[in-house]
């Protein structure tokens, strides 16, 4: 199989992206607990202090705004799980962009494989919250993956496609901002274990040299979710920006060990921390 060329290492952009989605798992004062915790780990922590390590966690919406209070001066931002595609309106359930902003949040997951699988979000839908994500100064968090385990350069021709679909949409609305892609191959989430590190590795690579040579993206990058947790992230490639986290780092201790393994990755690789 041939991979493309690995990006060089060590420039001043470099930099880890670690983030949490907490999904529907905890109740308020859970939440409100846990983001606590993280709190405490992220002020103690250098490299979330420093910048090295960007650190965010999403919440459930009603959460949202104290989440934020108590993550806020702690270098650890927030955000939400899902936005609706207008800023207001007769849209009776929803949550606007222009709102989450309002209440302090930083990212926004669009386009998860259980919001396409349950809800029946497609790449027109994606588009338009990725669009209102930007229009909001939120940095959207967009998720990718194919269904079914294959090749990487099959993993990598999908997935550039989803990013095309979202990205051309919401360009058509307005000017981009920076982007997250979240590589999740849906066969992975929630698995015992994910994909191997070097197919992890050789799609992240063929989707971030994609993904920033796309206009308005060369700021962008790429992360790795999928049943991720500790251990992982110091066994990928340098091209992988990042993980982005589901049950596995509902523990803070075990997120504190993927922050911890996130820097010694970059210190390793001679960036300054």
């Amino acid at each position: 199989m041939s991979l493309p060329a690995k990006p060089a290492v060590g420039g001043t952009n470099e930099k880890a992206i670690i983030g949490v989605s907490l999904k529907m798992y905890f109740g308020y004062e859970r939440t409100l607990e846990y983001c606590r915790e993280v709190a405490s780990i992220a002020a103690a922590h250098p490299a979330v202090r420093s910048g090295e390590v960007e650190l965010f966690v999403l919440p459930a919406f009603p959460v949202l705004a104290d989440a934020g209070r108590l993550l806020e001066t702690s270098g650890a931002g927030t955000g939400a799980q899902d936005i609706f595609w207008e800023d207001e309106g007769a849209y009776t359930g929803e949550v606007s962009g222009k709102m989450v902003a309002e209440i302090g949040g930083s990212y926004v997951e669009i386009g998860h494989a259980e919001r396409r699988r349950i809800f029946g979000e497609d790449h027109r839908v994606i588009g338009l919250k990725t669009a209102a994500a930007y229009r909001n100064g939120l940095t959207p968090v967009l998720c990718v993956g194919e269904l079914n385990s294959g090749s990487a350069e099959e993993a990598i021709a999908h997935c550039s496609a989803e990013i095309d679909a979202a990205l051309k949409r919401a360009q058509s609305l307005g000017p981009a901002g920076r982007t997250i892609v979240a590589y999740e191959p849906q066969w992975a989430i929630g698995a015992p274990e994910p994909a191997t590190p070097e197919y992890i590795s050789a799609v992240v690579r063929g989707l971030d040299e994609h993904l920033r040579s796309l206009p308005g993206q060369a700021g962008s990058r790429v992360i790795y979710g999928g049943s991720a947790g500790p251990g992982l992230i110091s066994q990928l490639d340098m091209s992988v920006a990042g993980l982005f986290l589901g049950r596995f780092a509902h523990d803070p201790e075990a997120l504190k060990t993927i922050l911890d393994e996130a820097a010694a990755r970059l210190v390793g690789k001679g960036v300054t921390v």
